[in-house]
């Protein structure tokens, strides 16, 4: 088991594939996508696009494809398409729900920072009710830089009213756990089958790595 370290006074939790078990639906919504305009899914795309903002990867398609939309309607359509599976399918990751809860408890202040789109961060907190666990929740768009740039993270704690180096930081790709660092963060990163592959990876970057949050001690949860 592992202890959260007495100097944290925040926590600040990326979403997809940290908080919520999602990563995986966005293959599919990608082929989908591609496929209205005949363009077969490109090997390592996932991995071109990771922790890019939501505004900056529909830059990234609009570029690369050639794509007859504009950006607005390419992230319209992408929350459409996956509006109803953060709304009602996508789950918790395994122990989440009891963490925030010990969280709360000892009134340590809680943010999100994603990459995500904010329709669907409120379309997934809502729909599994744990919004009102955080005090700030920041999307990639709201900020100069995406992941692995510092600014989502830095952004949250100040919103959170606390240093970064009294933040903690869960995150499950390594381009977040880049971020998290260089915001001055103590970083945890989070398992996650579809960046299984990147454990060692994640282990090398993280100062710590969880299998789930099962593993955190909540002996101090009375």
């Amino acid at each position: 088991m592992i202890q959260i370290p007495e100097h944290i006074k925040a926590v600040i939790f990326d979403l997809d594939g940290t908080l919520v078990d999602s990563m995986g639906m966005w293959k599919d919504i990608d082929i989908e996508f591609l496929g209205r305009f005949g363009i077969p899914l490109p090997e390592g795309l996932q991995e071109a696009i990771e922790g890019m903002s939501f505004s900056e990867t529909a830059v990234y398609f609009k570029e690369r494809f050639e794509l007859p939309m504009t950006l607005e309607e390419i992230k319209a359509c992408w929350n459409q398409m996956a509006m109803d599976q953060y709304s009602h399918v996508v789950p918790l990751k395994p122990g989440v729900r009891n963490f925030l809860d010990y969280l709360k408890k000892r009134n340590i202040a809680m943010g999100i920072a994603t990459s995500n789109s904010r329709e669907l961060v409120t379309a997934v907190t809502e729909g599994r009710k744990i919004s009102g666990y955080f005090s700030a929740i920041t999307v990639g768009c709201q900020v100069a830089k995406g992941k692995p740039a510092p600014d989502v993270y830095l952004f949250t704690a100040e919103r959170l009213g606390e240093k970064p180096e009294n933040c903690l930081v869960f995150e499950d790709i390594p381009a977040g756990i880049l971020a998290g660092k260089r915001a001055g963060m103590t970083v945890w990163a989070i398992e996650d089958s579809y960046s299984s592959a990147m454990r060692k990876e994640k282990e090398a970057l993280a100062d710590a790595f969880l299998e789930s949050y099962d593993e955190i001690s909540l002996e101090a949860f009375v």
